[in-house]
């Protein structure tokens, strides 16, 4: 299987997964892993007797650029009684038939990409962005912009935190610097390290950046006015804050209301990743059941706005050490989430409390239903939700009862469901959510990247 799906990802930049799961660069337990996740959630016999059959069907094809999920193209086929007259071979050629032949590119035109500022969301993105380079011919990471440190060695400092990190582990690759250039090569890709203090201090065009989308990494600037600066930038054209955005920009959570990013969009919010997290089920709860009223409190990891040891700090108890305490604080989210889904607009209220842990949270929603329902119903709907339909990629399951937070670091989705924790009496629901606050919200921030840089993909099977 595994040179195959090498094949396809470098002959055809068919990328394939099992159920959402990534098959290109990983090894043989990785691939029985992703076979055993689908096993447990969806309860079948899917294993890799079934799924090298399709990965062998489409390597004999001539296909154009898509994604193609070959653990739902095999469990359909199965599932369909093995359709008359039709083999395995047969029935891909079917499913991927508009594929076959076709020289459609995700994009006319690869879009420079920038990211300014450098901390954890800005590193995430950077490993995002050369993990999914494709030969640079869709999202290119042409630079990072950054404040000049105090060390002689500064380049190389930066280039040692990409490629080392306490929580998500090594980098997947090699990184040289180039100090000549003021640059570090990271898997091929050239990036180059462009100082300043403020967005007027930068000039893209002498870097060759032209057309670039902006990253907004830092949170200094909230509001469109803020934010305007980078597009008086020469090379600039497009801003993305990776943050709430303030006033009347848009806050987007895709696989929400992405549809409201529109070709005229020059700044874009990605809003929070709390927000990102709580919104798609609350989407999905409330097109199924009603929700009426309902109060989100949230368990977060420490954040760098935080204090190692006790200090001032201007906001309330937030000067406490974070690696010590529990920290009662307050968050947006809960009202945030009135912008990206009107319906539920001061229907919900919100707090948060910050823990000793460095990575992943935990969203508990309490709410109040129009309907009475079971844990069970709500814990099989929100399984088909996960794995079925257009918030796939926002929401996963799980089944475990023996999960703790550590699991999902990683993990590339929005949210986590927790169907083992679920408790329900008539109308009342408290549904536990997990979420990597660090790299499944990364992974929404590059999913509006792809949709503002006009990139779309193929996808296979279609999912109504």
């Amino acid at each position: 299987m595994i040179p195959l799906v090498g094949k396809l990802s470098r002959e055809n930049s068919v990328k394939t997964y099992i159920y959402g799961h990534s098959l290109v660069n990983r090894s043989v337990l990785d691939l029985m892993q992703d076979h055993r996740y689908v096993r447990q959630i969806e309860q079948n016999e899917l294993s890799e007797y079934e799924t090298y059959p399709v990965i062998k069907a489409l390597a004999s094809l001539d296909l154009g650029t898509a994604h193609i999920d070959v653990g739902r193209i095999a469990v359909d086929y199965e599932a369909e009684g093995r359709p008359a007259g039709l083999s395995v071979k047969k029935y891909v050629k079917q499913v991927v038939s508009e594929l076959i032949g076709s020289n459609a590119k995700p994009v006319v035109k690869p879009r420079d990409v920038v990211l300014y500022g450098f901390g954890r969301i800005g590193r995430l993105m950077a490993r995002l962005l050369v993990e999914k380079a494709e030969g640079g011919d869709t999202l290119r990471l042409r630079a990072i912009v950054v404040r000049r440190g105090k060390a002689a060695n500064d380049l190389v400092k930066r280039a040692s935190l990409l490629r080392r990190d306490s929580v998500h582990g090594p980098f997947d690759g090699t990184i040289r610097v180039d100090e000549e250039r003021q640059s570090f090569v990271a898997n091929g890709n050239e990036v180059k390290v462009i100082y300043a203090n403020s967005p007027a201090e930068v000039d893209y065009t002498e870097y060759g950046i032209e057309n670039a989308i902006i990253i907004d990494n830092t949170g200094m600037w909230r509001d469109s006015e803020g934010l305007s600066q980078h597009l008086q930038c020469k090379g600039a054209s497009k801003v993305i804050l990776t943050a709430p955005g303030k006033g009347e920009m848009k806050n987007i959570v895709h696989g929400i209301n992405d549809e409201e990013i529109m070709d005229s969009d020059d700044i874009i919010s990605a809003a929070s990743c709390t927000t990102n997290a709580i919104a798609p089920p609350l989407k999905a709860l409330d097109d199924e059941y009603g929700i009426i009223t309902g109060h989100v409190e949230t368990v977060h990891a420490y954040t760098n706005d935080q204090n190692l040891i006790d200090n001032y700090h201007k906001a309330d108890r937030r000067g406490r050490s974070a690696v010590l305490n529990m920290v009662l604080t307050e968050t947006g989210a809960a009202k945030a989430v009135g912008k990206v889904l009107p319906q539920l607009l001061g229907k919900l209220t919100g707090n948060a409390i910050r823990v000793p842990t460095p990575n992943v949270s935990m969203a508990i929603l309490n709410l109040s239903l129009k309907q009475e329902i079971t844990a069970q119903e709500l814990n099989e709907y929100m399984r088909g939700v996960a794995l079925h339909s257009p918030l796939r990629k926002q929401i996963d399951y799980s089944n475990s009862p023996e999960v703790v937070s550590s699991d999902f670091v990683g993990s590339r989705h929005a949210c986590v469901f927790d169907s083992e924790a679920t408790i329900v009496n008539g109308k009342q629901a408290v549904i536990y959510l997990w979420y990597d606050n660090e790299f499944g919200y990364s992974c929404q921030v590059f999913r509006i990247l792809e949709q503002m840089a006009g990139i779309h993909y193929s996808s296979y099977p279609k999912v109504d």
